[in-house]
């Protein structure tokens, strides 16, 4: 009889710890990117900065690289002079992009970074002559025309400078709108990711981490991962990503992919990354 209450009492506490540690995790889908209305008939070029500002430090992930020393992986525009900047960069003979002036310039950075990687900040091995930086204008970041130019606005306006971007003209935006809304995708919640490369992509783990080779982009490379960190390990690391940091690199991972992705992103990711052995 003590025998079976015993059983009967560990079973019980086991089943109370699996779900206290379920309830720790995201149940349904995770948070998806807070998409803004803007009314371009009624932007101003100020609510247009602000926007840029809040695309910087949240869609646009800028912040995750682009931090002040030690911390960060990426030079600091947000605290530099980006206009000066650009000025001085056009002048260098390394530059090799077809901007003429520092808006074009700017713009040309967050597109086609590799047109002039700053000294110091190439890809580990490429002797500057490659960006670890993704095109914003594509996956998984994925700025649009319109939210590339507010961020410009930003950056131009923060130090003072003149800002040379125009308004969105709402005549054009309105017409993209009606386009979407006669069969695009345009405002719909995209659905979880199906598979762990997806998941990968979406949250812009490819953008730090190369995934076939040990090589450092942002973060160390994770071919060899599921050798030197076991599934627990793994899924601490993505969920408290500041527990342990890895050795000789800041803490610069995001801490809140808990509230964004699903239980099954988080599983079918260390899932994957527990196959890669080297």
């Amino acid at each position: 009889m003590n025998v079976l209450l015993k059983t009967l009492t560990f079973s019980l506490a086991l089943t109370l710890l699996f779900t206290f540690v379920t309830y720790l995790l995201p149940q349904v889908k995770g948070e998806a990117p807070v998409e803004k209305n803007v009314d371009l008939g009624s932007l101003t070029m100020e609510d247009f900065i602000a926007l840029g500002d809040d695309i910087f430090h949240n869609k646009g992930t800028c912040t995750l690289c682009h931090k002040p020393a030690p911390l960060g992986r990426a030079p600091d525009i947000e605290g530099e002079n980006m206009v000066a900047l650009a000025e001085e960069r056009l002048a260098d003979d390394r530059y090799n992009g077809e901007a003429r002036d520092g808006e074009a310039y700017i713009r040309e950075s967050m597109v086609d970074p590799g047109r002039y990687v700053v000294a110091g900040w190439g890809k580990k091995g490429s002797n500057d002559s490659e960006s670890p930086m993704p095109h914003v204008d594509k996956p998984p970041i994925q700025l649009s025309p319109m939210e590339i130019d507010a961020v410009i606005a930003w950056l131009q306006s923060k130090d003072g400078n003149v800002v040379t971007v125009v308004l969105p003209d709402p005549e054009v935006a309105v017409e993209v709108a009606s386009a979407a809304s006669d069969g695009g995708d345009a405002g719909k919640v995209p659905a979880p990711a199906a598979t762990a490369e997806e998941a990968l992509a979406r949250y812009a783990c490819v953008s730090c981490h190369a995934l076939d080779s040990r090589n450092v982009l942002v973060g160390p490379g994770l071919v060899d991962v599921g050798a030197r960190l076991d599934k627990d390990e793994l899924r601490q690391s993505i969920l408290d990503p500041n527990a342990d940091v890895a050795e000789g690199f800041p803490p610069a991972m995001p801490p809140d992919f808990a509230s964004k992705m699903t239980v099954k992103e988080l599983e079918m990711i260390i899932e994957y990354l527990a196959e890669k052995k080297g």
